[in-house]
């Protein structure tokens, strides 16, 4: 039985509207054809074009904090400039 929809699934723009490197917008995690077709897709597929943005951002979120934890491990094993031997 199909669950009946009384609201519409609303777009995850955020209008950050800048691509990366991956082709993923910055600001809602959509691809190219996911933003283009969104008015196209039936409700189902938006849910699960959310679902999978979530997933995204989760992963870019946590490679950038794996990346400042190793930027900031690796400024602790450097001694300071000043206190170099000479």
């Amino acid at each position: 039985m199909e669950q009946l929809e009384f609201f519409d699934v609303p777009s995850p723009c955020i209008g950050v509207c800048q691509v990366n490197n991956r082709g993923y917008c910055k600001g809602c995690f959509r691809s190219r054809d996911e933003r283009f077709n969104w008015l196209k897709f039936t409700p189902a597929q938006r849910r699960d074009v959310i679902r999978l943005c979530q997933d995204r951002k989760r992963r870019v979120l946590a490679a950038a904090r794996k990346k400042q934890l190793e930027l900031e491990l690796e400024q602790q094993s450097i001694p300071p400039q000043d206190s170099l031997p000479l």
